[in-house]
């Protein structure tokens, strides 16, 4: 286990006991609503996991390179941007899918493209955000956010 996981997971633990020493009812309840989040979230994941396990099976790294790795320029970057700003999965799902992408012959500004835009753009939520925001500032929001995240993934893909 990496060290960073270490120190994370002792931490929780850690904070989780005091949450115990000063109110076990509360913490009881509050592990409680966690393990319900956690299994109703699984069948996502789950399918998620499948869904990209076949399409990293079926597209050759050949074709993940050609279509988003360094050759593929600005074009690759929109492409995997837009597939972010329209998927709806958990960004737990995207890391995992980042790196092997990454493996597979993806840029490394085409995956944080992917990367932000997914955790920064809400197509799938966009009608409850034009409910709650008015659809100028729903559209507003996502659009600047676009931008932001291409910015973003140039940065990165200067930088590493």
């Amino acid at each position: 286990m990496h060290s960073a996981a270490i120190f994370i997971n002792i931490f929780a633990l850690i904070c989780l006991i005091i949450a115990l020493i000063k109110d076990k009812a509360k913490t009881k309840q509050s592990l409680i609503i966690a393990v319900k989040s956690f299994i109703r979230i699984i069948p996502t994941v789950l399918i998620m996991i499948l869904l990209i396990g076949l399409l990293l099976e079926f597209v050759p790294p050949g074709e993940i390179s050609r279509i988003a790795g360094e050759q593929s320029g600005f074009s690759g970057v929109l492409l995997l941007a837009l597939s972010g700003a329209i998927m709806h999965i958990p960004s737990l799902i995207s890391f995992p899918l980042g790196a092997s992408l990454l493996e597979s012959g993806a840029s490394v500004t085409a995956v944080a493209a992917f990367i932000v835009t997914l955790t920064m753009i809400g197509t799938i939520t966009l009608p409850l955000e034009i409910k709650e925001l008015g659809k100028k500032m729903a559209l507003l929001r996502n659009g600047i956010s676009f931008i932001i995240a291409l910015v973003i993934a140039f940065i990165m893909g200067v930088i590493l």
